[in-house]
């Protein structure tokens, strides 16, 4: 970021991750265009921005509303000057298996998770390709490389806005632009999400361990925002599912269906009058934090951009390979695959999880 105080617009700002993104751009004196549906939690946003010592304006959108998207984006402009980063950071989802869901439930994640991030990625480049800079910043996932059982419209969402994101940047490269894109993959984090997304499993929803608070990948965006970068995984977890997808799917096609349904569950009954905020958003100020700060990792992840990213991957998987091929021949993938990665895995109930649930 090159400007004496960025101009920031973070999606999805009102609560869980955006809230902590919010919060990491005040404490480094940006002005911050905040746009969610929640007006409760947006004004609540906006006091702790001006506290932080940055400056907001909160402006109630619904991002998978290209023409509110727009006008925010003009408002933010007018109080604040030119955007400098814009972060794409808005999602929903439903807890369900494919079989469950409703047409009009799959387009409702699909507009917000996906074509909101496109909505407002072209609001970003119609203001920063004829000024030609700005920095876009894609918040992405783990599952936009590995789909999971319960959440097929989210996973496909995400898939989809990597795709979108990889055209795009090889057209910014083909213009010689000085726009950048870049798609930040996170890890689980503890936000309230798992307290409002629409849910119809018979146990109440948590997120895969392990967990890391949601300053953490707050964190890796602003780092992200001064530092040219293809993409930035963070977490060990987001590369391990990354580089496992690669070698061993179908490994990790069983290790999901055995355990994924389980991960995703707490031993607590669902509650069937919870509000959900698939249509509507849930009242209140919700803070950026979910219910399971005791088992949240509090440590900084580790982070690997793209560069590091790959030598990762080529010594991983040789030596993932390596100790694979090492067992006995009576002994199965999924043994093997422990055994190489030191009796656990990284996604699952080895470092946290909850016992096994009714499917």
């Amino acid at each position: 970021m090159t400007h004496a105080r960025p101009v920031v617009v973070i999606t999805g700002a009102s609560a869980g991750h955006g809230r902590a993104v919010a919060r990491a751009f005040a404490r480094r004196g940006a002005d911050i265009g905040l746009l969610a549906r929640g007006h409760e939690g947006l004004e609540a946003a906006k006091r702790e921005v001006e506290s932080l010592g940055g400056r907001a304006v909160a402006i109630p959108t619904d991002i998978a509303d290209a023409k509110q998207v727009e006008a925010a984006a003009d408002a933010i402009e007018r109080e604040f000057g030119p955007i400098t980063v814009w972060v794409n950071n808005a999602m929903a989802s439903v807890f369900a298996p494919v079989a469950r869901l409703r047409p009009e439930e799959i387009e409702r994640v699909t507009d917000v998770t996906y074509l909101g991030a496109v909505y407002g990625t072209m609001a970003a480049l119609r203001r920063m390709l004829p000024r030609d800079r700005g920095t876009i910043i894609q918040v992405g996932s783990a599952l936009a490389y590995r789909g999971i059982p319960l959440q097929g419209a989210y996973c496909a969402a995400k898939q989809a806005l990597r795709g979108f994101t990889e055209s795009l940047r090889t057209e910014l490269l083909h213009d010689k632009s000085h726009v950048r894109v870049t798609m930040v993959q996170m890890p689980t984090m503890n936000t309230p999400q798992f307290l409002w997304t629409k849910n119809r499993m018979p146990h109440k929803a948590q997120p895969v361990p392990p967990i890391y608070q949601p300053e953490a990948g707050a964190e890796a965006i602003v780092w992200a925002a001064a530092h040219d970068r293809h993409e930035i995984e963070v977490g060990a977890s987001t590369l391990f599912v990354s580089l496992l997808h690669k070698l061993l799917p179908g490994v990790l096609d069983r290790y999901l269906a055995r355990n994924g349904y389980g991960l995703q569950q707490t031993p607590e009954l669902a509650d069937a009058n919870q509000p959900d905020n698939l249509w509507k958003p849930v009242a209140g100020d919700h803070g950026a934090h979910g219910p399971f700060d005791k088992r949240a990792l509090r440590r900084r992840p580790q982070v690997w951009t793209t560069r590091q990213r790959s030598i990762m991957l080529a010594a991983a998987g040789v030596g993932l390979l390596a100790a694979l091929s090492l067992g006995a021949s009576g002994v199965r993938p999924l043994a093997r695959l422990r055994s190489a990665w030191g009796g656990k895995l990284p996604l699952g109930a080895a470092v946290g999880g909850s016992p096994a649930l009714p499917s």
